[in-house]
């Protein structure tokens, strides 16, 4: 039987007049829905122009190739002028090539303005180089807090972000490793919500109407990093409107702190957030901001089904009659949607282009849409591996987080003799805070042994200590009571220390994705750093092909009477 889409439209008409009826569902079979969603189908299904060939496949969407797009008004167009005429079945009816009572007209209407239009890009680039926050236009409130906090100038991707992100555009905020990323998007949040936001002719009549702020971090230090930061700049009185729902802490707890507090801003981990939101003690759906950080780790397929229900919820009203009858695209535009990382592969551009509306991508000096990014086709032979390759998009990845003011270097040791190296090298560099990376956590203690009993102050931080006993080893490093941090690859994103001066590899990174973020430990908010790569003489070849993939000098040296001795790269090729 060959079912072409007027006689589609033609039982959809003759159903309508009923509460509800069945429509086609996405790669689903026929099934039960209200009448408004009836309605759009009957919208998008007679502007579609597909008609079934096959006769044995069930009756969907995807069979009739229908994209659920709000573009009536130009398809109804072309349907008028130089479309197919309607089949003679339904000419004999009568029925119109029209949209009911919905025209697109009354469709656009109901839609939110930015779900119409796109929003003006407005790039001023004399605020690339601000220098205060006030050039900024940032409400006077949190100028004083910042201020107090000794916060006064901008860093160059806080100049560039926060007029965009006030602007009320989507964004994705790309820049290297400790450049003041949290606080780019921090800022124009806390402009618009909570106690500092500029004052509104409203504001005396406004109730807090809960959640208006969710920040999802992959890892809990990431996540109780950036409520410190809000905390900071709320001060004591109010930071009570931040909440942490990270893994590994009672959810009872923080399910009751959620009833008692109301807070403004909620910070999480993924699956923690989803599961108090299934849970039902969780309503996000009037949030106005949803800020995914390190978002190419929130990628990962372990996030995949939290991360689907926290874009499902966050900022979709249940109640907006337009939201019912266009879908996601309209309730998607309820919220904005800031996505950060050091890192921005091609895979987190399609994410962007998704899930927000006119993205753009906002760098140090730099603001374009996202739309001008071009993504390549993946490589399918060897000929045609280039440029665009995954492998060299995610060293190109790697090169842009890299701090820009680091001095890297390697010296070769034998395994025994590691820690006694690690020793010298700090006396040499006068280090004053020292983050040691390793491959496992085993050999940590060992290390932070050894390092003690020849006088050095030192401790260990990994995933098998408790939540309380990582915070507190966290607080004592950043006072200054151990010189030196122990730690494996659970350090190497989202741990901040800006007093740190000097990153070693007692244990070779696995790739240069990895060398990059731990070498994002030190050199951050501008200051200078050192990155020292310890190994033994057969993994020099790994060294020199990071250092290749990186395009960076990695330069050999050695300690010897307490100073640095560089070499000549020419003398280890």
């Amino acid at each position: 039987m060959r079912l072409t889409v007027g006689q589609v439209h033609r039982h959809v008409l003759a159903l309508a007049s009923s509460r509800s009826c069945f429509v086609l569902g996405d790669n689903l079979p026929l099934r039960m829905l209200s009448l408004p969603r009836a309605v759009r189908f009957h919208q998008t299904a007679w502007l579609g122009t597909e008609t079934v060939q096959d006769k044995s496949a069930s009756l969907t969407l995807a069979s009739l190739e229908v994209q659920n797009k709000v573009e009536y008004g130009k398809k109804e167009r072309a349907t008028r002028t130089g479309g197919p005429k309607p089949s003679s079945r339904a000419s004999a009816l009568k029925v119109k090539p029209k949209v009911s009572s919905f025209n697109s007209k009354q469709v656009k209407s109901a839609l939110p303005k930015s779900a119409v239009v796109k929003k003006t890009l407005k790039i001023d680039e004399s605020l690339f180089s601000a220098k205060s926050f006030q050039e900024l236009g940032l409400p006077p409130l949190l100028i004083d807090r910042l201020n107090k906090e000794g916060l006064s100038t901008p860093t160059e991707v806080q100049s560039a972000a926060i007029p965009i992100i006030s602007q009320k555009h989507d964004a994705v905020i790309q820049s290297y490793t400790g450049s003041g990323k949290t606080l780019a998007y921090l800022l124009p949040i806390l402009s618009e919500i909570g106690p500092l936001k500029r004052p509104t002719e409203q504001d005396g009549s406004d109730k807090r109407s809960g959640v208006e702020a969710v920040i999802v971090a992959p890892s809990r230090e990431l996540g109780m990093q950036i409520v410190r930061e809000v905390e900071k700049i709320l001060g004591p009185n109010d930071k009570r409107l931040v909440q942490q729902l990270v893994g590994g802490a009672n959810r009872s707890r923080q399910e009751e702190a959620l009833k008692k507090n109301k807070p403004l801003i909620v910070v999480g981990t993924p699956g923690r957030i989803s599961e108090i939101s299934a849970g039902g003690k969780l309503h996000t759906h009037g949030c106005r901001f949803l800020v995914l950080d390190e978002v190419d780790q929130l990628l990962s397929f372990n996030y995949r089904e939290d991360m689907h229900r926290i874009l499902e919820h966050v900022g979709r009203k249940s109640g907006n009659s337009s939201s019912d009858i266009l879908g996601p695209l309209a309730r998607r535009s309820e919220r904005q949607t800031i996505l950060v990382s050091a890192t921005i592969p091609f895979s987190v551009i399609r994410a962007a282009r998704s899930w927000g509306h006119d993205p753009v991508l906002v760098r140090a000096m730099s603001v374009v849409p996202l739309d001008s990014i071009t993504v390549p086709r993946p490589v399918l032979s060897q000929t045609d591996a280039n440029s665009n390759s995954p492998s060299n998009s995610v060293n190109q990845a790697a090169v842009d987080s890299l701090p820009p003011s680091l001095e890297h270097y390697y010296c070769i040791s034998k395994a025994q003799h590691k820690v006694d190296t690690l020793r010298r090298c700090i006396h040499a560099l006068e280090a004053q805070t020292v983050i040691a990376f390793m491959n496992n956590t085993k050999p940590l203690k060992d290390v932070v042994f050894k390092l003690a009993a020849r006088g050095m102050k030192a401790t260990e931080l990994h995933g098998d200590l408790g939540k309380l006993a990582r915070s507190t080893v966290l607080k004592k490093f950043k006072d200054g009571e151990f010189r030196v941090l122990v730690t494996n690859e659970l350090s190497a994103r989202g741990l901040d220390v800006p007093e740190c001066d000097l990153v070693i590899n007692l244990d070779l990174p696995t790739d240069s994705t990895h060398y990059a973020h731990r070498a994002g430990r030190t050199g951050r908010l501008g200051r200078k750093g050192t990155v020292v790569t310890i190994c033994e003489e057969t993994e020099t070849f790994v060294v020199r092909k990071m250092r290749k993939q990186l395009a960076i000098p990695i330069k050999p040296c050695e300690f010897t009477e307490g100073k640095l001795l560089v070499h000549n790269e020419e003398d280890v090729e």
